[in-house]
């Protein structure tokens, strides 16, 4: 009855006892040991103490996964956590959001770090590393964790807990500190082997190598722009004292939310106007290029900046790059042999600029749509189009920034907008929300609602999608003469409802399964925001449905 039946990545089997932790059969895989930085049980993400309690089958997370990509970063923040402790016990280290392969880091210091101090602190943290110390993870109860935290400053994640209060909490220590991470952690400080603190405006980064190589990191790649948004919306849930889960919940709790829904929806319609005015102030503009990766909120967007434009004397007129898709017939393939349709190769671009040449010129055209069934382009009538002097072009799509999409229109006559689901919101000080997750959820919900598509089905093309926006979209940004950032701090307490249902319906049988939970743990710091105190005119409405736009 003490036996248990444990598959190895769905081949060998064997019996092992109740209660064997998972870390003593690593010898059962292929892949060698110091390459397993974590285990899936029935698909779940587990760390390396976890104990065998039913039967299951049982594969390696390896360190240049996706997972195992997770897994060390997440290990790397407690790491640089505990050494700050040591170094500044009583102020306060904040995360922010990623940049390039690194995470952006802030201390609520007298003045911003010297050069010498952030060499200081990654001193400290190699200090730690060479000790080895075990990194331990154990469930404390609630009015322990409470103590822990406010004996270590930790005043987010101590807040967090009013609103989030199970009997027992996981906490990760090194040494004598503590902090509390959403995931599996390294076993020990000595496998912590690769990053770099590097001085960074007022801060520093933590950077981390690539998952396609953990061995190394990568040269550094400056996103100036995208910087000067997130300082800038920073700043602002500074000035209404929101910046983490916990005081956005302190706010859901004593029913101050719906003020700060139409303050924050007020800010983004404030920043798509500056945008509209830029526009029209740059004499000569004709075609606006709206440009984004997935549920960044594209199709919202251009309209909101087609009304402000309108607002301010001239008329504006959207099409989707969609429309210009050559044909399934005509489309590369990808590396799985399947229509890659997120290549420029994909878009009839010579069509698009004849088009576009001959609207400028005052003639008239013929939109094409696209019938993504038969995979054919095809014309109508009521298509036609003419483009006045006072008529401005929105187009959006995803290689809106890319010069090689529209190579015969002069500079001087395009405007390119970048957008960003970039909350500034963290968990806490020191677990970030992660713009991807963000842009995932929004999908999921829209996928569901619109689409017809389950959770598992979003979460395993997902992989893909973010490949074509690291090879079509990220390299682009910096061309942008305007980044606007879509994210709404309030979002996610609202999405959780739509998505939390979806995400339970993902089996442990289904790959997807980790991802599922993951998310699902993420959900939990959020209280819920009822739908009905969203705006009909938000980008959230684009995912949630119920909006008073057209799509």
């Amino acid at each position: 009855m003490n036996m248990l039946n444990v598959t190895f990545c769905g081949k060998k089997s064997k019996q092992v006892e109740y209660g064997t932790v998972a870390a003593s059969l690593l010898d059962e895989f292929e892949e060698k040991r110091e390459t397993i930085v974590a285990v899936r049980i029935n698909n779940e993400v587990c760390p390396l103490d976890r104990e065998i309690e039913y039967d299951c089958y049982i594969e390696p997370v390896l360190l240049n996964s996706k997972d195992g990509v997770l897994v060390y970063r997440r290990s790397l923040c407690l790491l640089l956590a505990a050494a700050c402790h040591k170094i500044y016990p009583t102020e306060r280290l904040v995360v922010g959001h990623s940049l390039g392969y690194g995470y952006y880091y802030t201390l609520e210091h007298p003045s911003p770090l010297t050069v010498e101090e952030i060499s200081s602190l990654e001193k400290e943290m190699w200090n730690i590393v060479n000790q080895d110390l075990p990194i331990e993870t154990r469930f404390v109860s609630y009015s322990s964790a409470c103590k822990i935290f406010e004996e270590l400053g930790l005043n987010e994640t101590r807040k967090q807990l009013n609103y989030l209060a199970p009997p027992k909490i996981r906490i990760n220590s090194i040494g004598d500190f503590a902090d509390m991470y959403f995931g599996p952690l390294m076993e020990r400080t000595g496998t912590l082997k690769v990053f770099e603190l590097m001085p960074y405006k007022k801060g520093f980064l933590l950077r981390f190598p690539k998952s396609s190589d953990s061995t190394k990191l990568s040269e550094f790649v400056d996103e100036p722009k995208l910087f000067e948004i997130y300082e800038r919306y920073k700043n602002w849930g500074k000035q209404l004292n929101v910046t983490s889960a916990a005081s956005l919940n302190q706010m859901i709790n004593e029913r101050k939310i719906d003020d700060f829904i139409m303050v924050a929806e007020s800010l983004q319609v404030h920043c798509i106007s500056k945008i509209a005015e830029e526009i029209v102030n740059r004499k000569g503009v004709r075609v606006v290029l709206l440009a984004g990766p997935s549920s960044s909120g594209k199709t919202t967007t251009s309209k909101k900046l087609a009304m402000q434009i309108q607002a301010l004397g001239y008329t504006p007129k959207v099409i989707s790059l969609d429309c210009y898709y050559a044909g399934r017939d005509k489309t590369p393939l990808d590396a799985d042999g399947k229509p890659d349709y997120e290549c420029l190769e994909a878009l009839d671009v010579e069509l698009l600029n004849k088009n576009l040449v001959d609207l400028f010129d005052g003639k008239e055209v013929n939109i094409p749509s696209y019938d993504f069934h038969d995979g054919k382009p095809y014309f109508e009538e009521k298509n036609k189009m003419t483009l006045k002097e006072n008529e401005i072009l929105i187009m959006e799509g995803i290689h809106g920034l890319n010069d090689r999409l529209t190579p015969k229109i002069p500079k001087e006559c395009k405007f390119k907008v970048y957008l960003s689901a970039l909350t500034q919101l963290n968990l806490d000080d020191h677990n970030r929300i992660s713009t991807s997750d963000n842009r995932l959820i929004r999908r999921i919900v829209r996928d569901a609602r619109f689409r017809g598509k389950g959770a598992a089905g979003t979460i395993a093309m997902w992989p893909s999608v973010q490949r074509g926006e690291q090879l079509h979209i990220f390299p682009f940004q910096n061309n942008a003469d305007a980044i606007l950032n879509t994210a709404l701090d309030y979002e996610l307490a609202v999405l959780k409802i739509y998505a939390e249902p979806l995400l339970r319906c993902v089996n442990p049988s289904q790959k997807e399964y980790s991802e599922a939970c993951r998310l699902l743990n993420f959900l939990s710091n959020f209280a819920p925001i009822p739908p009905t105190s969203v705006p009909n005119r938000s980008i959230i409405r684009e995912f949630i449905g119920g909006s008073a736009f057209k799509y």
